[in-house]
């Protein structure tokens, strides 16, 4: 399985935990600690018996941490810490959807590329774009088949013979991450960050869909 949510060299690293988000952030944190780079970490529970790690924490980031146990101080003020952007500075958050959707939207000023994020769980999804049958062609094979509502493009390439991996099939692991070559993806994964989105080059069949007629995967 890729990893998504690696850790990249960084002057300062910012990292924002949610409850048992912690998990995932905490050997990344002790990662940075032995490289020396500056660190602090917010970390959002609601209790402070619920908090994970703490002791090991304070040493971690050598003080640097902010606990913000929230039956005592009440939500985690994302505002004051990300209201100005830092310079060289990565932000890493795990924890459940509703801190990763105010994280995404506190550091929508920052530098693209600045934050990257971690779910345990598929993200809920809206609506297709288009409620129609659409086709993809698997270039490769030169075979086309139509994509109907009912169905995934997985499930879909799948029934046309073609052989591809999966692993969660909810849009979270990012196993089958496919290049497109034409047509205009409609992304409906928790993997690929908003520029790979908007660049439309890849896409994963087992939850996005197409918001054009025709879909071209290189398959």
């Amino acid at each position: 399985m890729k990893d998504h949510f690696p850790l990249v060299p960084a002057d300062r690293c910012l990292f924002i935990a949610g409850g048992i988000g912690i998990t995932p952030l905490l050997p990344m944190i002790r990662q940075v600690e032995m490289t020396g780079a500056e660190r602090q970490l917010l970390y959002d529970g609601r209790t402070r018996a619920s908090m994970a790690f703490r002791a090991d924490l304070t040493h971690a980031c050598g003080g640097r941490v902010h606990l913000d146990p929230q039956d005592e101080c009440g939500p985690l003020d994302l505002a004051a810490w990300l209201n100005e952007p830092l310079s060289a500075t990565k932000v890493y958050c795990c924890g459940p959807a509703p801190l990763l959707a105010a994280v995404r939207e506190a550091c929508a000023h920052w530098p693209g590329h600045s934050l990257r994020t971690e779910r345990f769980t598929a993200a809920d999804r809206s609506e297709p774009v288009r409620r129609t049958p659409f086709e993809v062609e698997l270039r490769r094979t030169g075979r086309t088949v139509t994509v109907t509502p009912d169905v995934s493009v997985l499930q879909a390439v799948r029934g046309a013979g073609a052989e591809v991996l999966s692993s969660c099939e909810q849009g979270t692991c990012g196993t089958f991450l496919v290049p497109v070559l034409e047509g205009t993806p409609d992304h409906r994964d928790a993997v690929l960050a908003d520029h790979e989105r908007a660049a439309g080059d890849r896409v994963m069949p087992c939850v996005s869909r197409s918001r054009s007629d025709r879909l071209v995967l290189d398959l």
